[in-house]
């Protein structure tokens, strides 16, 4: 029975101890949280109407220059072009259907 007194004393202090590291650091993150506030609502800062407008056409420009440079130019091919692959195809398919005729 002397055993478990003892067990319990030392339980309880455990406890204790436990219980004022808790409240130690519940001040210290409630103290942080509070500093944190205070240096974000003092980092707040307006900006006119002019400011606005020069940074927003600023960006745009960027965006544009950036659409500009990764936009290729339009390849068209030429009349005599286009001609020249369909005549090359249609010869294939007459090639193909000759050996089709042979084959049958």
């Amino acid at each position: 029975m002397a055993n478990f007194v003892g067990v319990l004393k030392e339980l309880t202090q455990e406890r204790d101890r436990i219980n004022h590291v808790i409240e130690v650091i519940g001040n210290l993150v409630g103290r942080t949280r509070s500093s944190i506030q205070q240096r974000v609502q003092r980092s707040k800062r307006t900006l006119s109407a002019a400011a606005r407008r020069k940074i927003s056409l600023a960006q745009k420009a960027r965006w544009a220059k950036t659409r500009q440079a990764s936009t290729t130019p339009v390849r068209t091919m030429s009349r005599a072009a286009r001609n020249k692959i369909a005549a090359a195809q249609r010869a294939r398919w007459a090639k193909s259907r000759a050996q089709q005729k042979k084959a049958a």
